[in-house]
C-alpha cells in the first residue's frame, strides 16, 4: 500500500522536528503514540487535551475508515451514540502544518470553526485537506510510534452501517482502550549532557 511508504518517511521526518506534549492512544489493534505540536496549534492542542484528560476518548471508536487516506474516530461510543462535546475550536489550519502521512488533525463540518472532539489520522499525504487561509483541517500533532498500528487499521473490512447511515464504517470496532498524557522523560545523572563533553550528542530520531 503506497500510504505504508509515506508514512515511513513521514514519521522519521517529523518526529525530531517538534517537541510538544505527548498521548498515548491504546487501541483493541495495538498502541499509537502521538506528540502534539502546541505552539503551532494552541487552541486545537488544548481542545484535544480537555478530552484525553477528562477520560471521555476512552471507550471511543474509530468509526469512519479509507484505506490511503485517513482514520477517523473519537466521536462515537462501540454503540455509535454521539459523546458529549465541549464548545468548538477555532480553526488553526493556516499554521503551517499540513496533511502528510502520519499526521494527527481535527474533523470537523462545512462550517471552519465547528471541530470539537472528532480526530483523524493521515494515512497518505492528502493535499487537498489542507485547503487555503483557514479553509482547510487543522493539523496538531503527529504518530511518532505504532506504524504497524496504523497498517492493521488500514486493513480493517470496511462496508455500510445502518446505524450511522455512513459507508466506510469499520466492521469491527476499533475501539480507544486507554487515551492518556505521557510523562516527559527526565534524564538521570547518568545521561550525557552538553556540559559532559565538547560533542554534541547525537539522539535517536525516533525518541523524544
Amino acid at each position: 500500500m503506497k500510504s505504508v511508504f509515506l508514512f515511513a518517511a513521514s514519521l522519521l521526518a517529523a518526529a525530531s522536528a517538534w517537541a510538544g506534549p505527548k498521548v498515548e492512544l491504546v487501541t483493541t489493534l495495538g498502541t499509537l503514540e502521538v506528540e502534539l505540536n502546541e505552539q503551532a496549534a494552541p487552541a486545537t492542542v488544548a481542545n484535544f487535551l480537555r478530552y484525553v484528560d477528562d477520560g471521555s476518548y476512552e471507550g471511543s471508536i474509530f468509526h469512519r475508515l479509507i484505506p490511503g487516506f485517513v482514520v477517523q474516530g473519537g466521536g462515537f461510543d462501540s454503540a455509535f451514540t454521539p459523546l458529549p462535546t465541549y464548545s468548538p475550536v477555532v480553526n488553526e489550519s493556516n499554521n503551517g502544518l499540513k496533511n502528510t502521512a502520519g499526521s494527527i488533525a481535527m474533523a470537523r463540518t462545512q462550517d471552519p470553526n465547528s471541530a470539537t472532539r472528532q480526530f483523524y489520522i493521515n494515512f497518505s499525504d492528502n493535499n487537498s485537506l489542507n485547503g487555503g487561509r483557514n479553509s482547510g483541517y487543522t493539523v496538531f500533532g503527529q504518530v511518532t510510534a505504532g506504524q504497524e498500528v496504523l497498517e492493521k487499521i488500514a486493513n480493517v473490512p470496511t462496508g455500510m452501517n445502518l446505524t450511522l447511515r455512513a459507508r466506510d464504517v469499520p466492521k469491527q470496532n476499533i475501539i480507544l482502550e486507554r487515551v492518556r498524557r505521557l510523562e516527559p522523560e527526565v534524564a538521570t545523572p547518568n545521561d550525557p549532557t552538553p556540559q559532559d563533553s565538547d560533542t554534541p550528542v547525537e539522539r535517536d530520531p525516533l525518541k523524544p
